[in-house]
């Protein structure tokens, strides 16, 4: 059917990288497009499909459906290497979607553009041989994408030289080793991760529309450069509307979980706390703390006499010093895992001590929550530096000569976010972010323009191929 005389909205289908961090983003993203009258179906793979533990969302316009990665049966795990999840993800993902492409074109609904995770590559060439729109979507934040930008076209020369230091690229600060992606200033670490970040700029020419899960206002420098050789839209940030800006009816959570849990116990346990009197505590699903990592947080945290709720996965609990729970019962609260978005939003948190993946960081900015950050790997390190320098809405915590952060350093870090001189300023700063965030979401705002702009092409081949 020839798209410029069809009578209803275009289709958008979403392909989100198979891990939680990369598919609430799309979602979202998706989310706003549907409130927006587009027709959204986002498609995930069969092993991610059958571990959600929540119902698909409420949203009965978000249609859902699967692609296979190759290992249904156990997704990432039963790949067991990365490389090897990622050659079979390509290669099974690339037939699957165009099953899935073809099926649809025989509905009333046909699909008009591909969406899908940066780190997916090949799904724009998929769309190509249908005639579709391809838009690339970057979950991480532009200074990030714009230094694996610079890698992958030879910009940023690796290893990194010291007599090179500091690194000095247009947009962003001077930047020490220790600030760069951790793939970077850990060279060799992970070789296979740093070739997939690369790649996602190896066809970005082939994209019509390049996404990026940021706004405008946090990181207008680098979106100035970046977009001088990669035009690209700031549509973020991506989390639900009743934390932005509230017009999309009934978007209270991301709705869509691969960890089981139940909330009632944090807030519960969070409603009679004093307010911003709480640090919470969370390194993700991916980190993985040492015993004396965890030993000195644990005694950094007493130390300061804050209420804390910290998320510890049961497996990790044996590596908590004998006691610790008991002692600290009166004071603190261990989880399994929690809603992170929800605890955030609670008046009762003060700080958040946290990895500083990206999520979890604009999370924070949005919510006007203080950050303590420690970094851990890929593109955490470099959010923190913007979290410390940049935006100034948090303290990065220093690390000894083997890699640990005593805790000494854990407690005077969190007393600086969550007291004196210092402490306010970061609050003010932590404020006046979240009313940038939920003003670029607002109707007229960078991202909300940039969203519609988006739409108006797709709705409008005719402006599309004129822009």
């Amino acid at each position: 059917m020839d798209k410029e005389k069809r009578s209803y909205a275009p289709h958008v289908l979403a392909i989100p990288y198979p891990g939680q961090g990369h598919i609430n983003p799309m979602f979202q993203f998706c989310k706003r497009l549907v409130s927006k009258g587009l027709k959204a179906t986002i498609a995930l793979t069969t092993f991610t499909s059958n571990s959600i533990h929540s119902p698909p969302l409420s949203n009965s316009s978000l249609q859902f459906d699967t692609i296979s990665d190759g290992y249904d049966e156990g997704g990432f795990k039963q790949a067991g290497d990365v490389q090897a999840y990622l050659t079979r993800l390509e290669a099974t993902g690339s037939r699957t979607l165009a099953e899935l492409i073809k099926r649809h074109e025989r509905s009333e609904h046909p699909i008009d553009c591909i969406v899908y995770d940066a780190f997916m590559p090949w799904a724009v060439e998929v769309a190509k041989q249908f005639g579709l729109a391809g838009a690339t979507f970057f979950t991480q934040p532009c200074a990030v994408d714009y230094i694996y930008y610079r890698v992958h076209h030879g910009l940023l020369k690796l290893p990194v030289e010291s007599s090179s230091l500091p690194v000095s690229i247009p947009g962003l600060p001077l930047l020490e080793l220790e600030d760069m992606p951790s793939f970077i200033y850990k060279l060799g670490s992970y070789p296979a991760y740093l070739e997939l970040l690369s790649n996602q700029f190896g066809n970005v020419d082939k994209a019509d529309y390049v996404l990026v899960n940021t706004f405008y206002q946090l990181e207008a420098q680098v979106v100035d450069s970046m977009s001088k050789v990669s035009p690209l839209m700031t549509i973020g940030p991506t989390i639900p509307s009743l934390y932005l800006d509230k017009r999309i009816e009934n978007d209270c959570d991301y709705g869509l979980n691969l960890f089981q849990f139940d909330p009632s116990t944090c807030f519960e346990w969070l409603s009679n706390k004093p307010k911003r009197s709480v640090v919470y505590i969370s390194f993700g699903s991916i980190a993985n703390l040492g015993d004396e990592q965890m030993e000195e947080i644990v005694w950094g945290l007493k130390r300061t006499n804050y209420y804390f709720l910290w998320v510890v996965r049961a497996s990790k609990e044996t590596k908590l010093p004998k006691k610790f729970v008991e002692e600290t019962s009166h004071k603190g609260l261990l989880v399994g895992w929690s809603p992170q978005l929800e605890v955030l939003a609670s008046e009762a948190i003060g700080c958040f001590f946290s990895h500083c993946g990206w999520n979890s960081t604009i999370e924070a900015l949005s919510l006007g929550v203080p950050i303590v950050a420690m970094p851990q790997w890929t593109d955490q390190t470099m959010n923190a530096k913007f979290v410390q320098d940049v935006w100034k809405v948090g303290i990065r915590v220093k690390v000894n000569e083997k890699g640990i952060v005593e805790r000494e350093e854990v407690e005077a870090c969190i007393k600086e976010v969550m007291e004196g001189e210092r402490g306010e300023e970061i609050k003010k700063n932590s404020i006046k972010w979240m009313d940038l965030a939920k003003e670029a979401v607002s109707e007229g705002g960078t991202s909300d323009k940039d969203i519609d702009e988006f739409i108006s092409k797709l709705t409008n081949p005719l402006y599309a191929s004129s822009s």
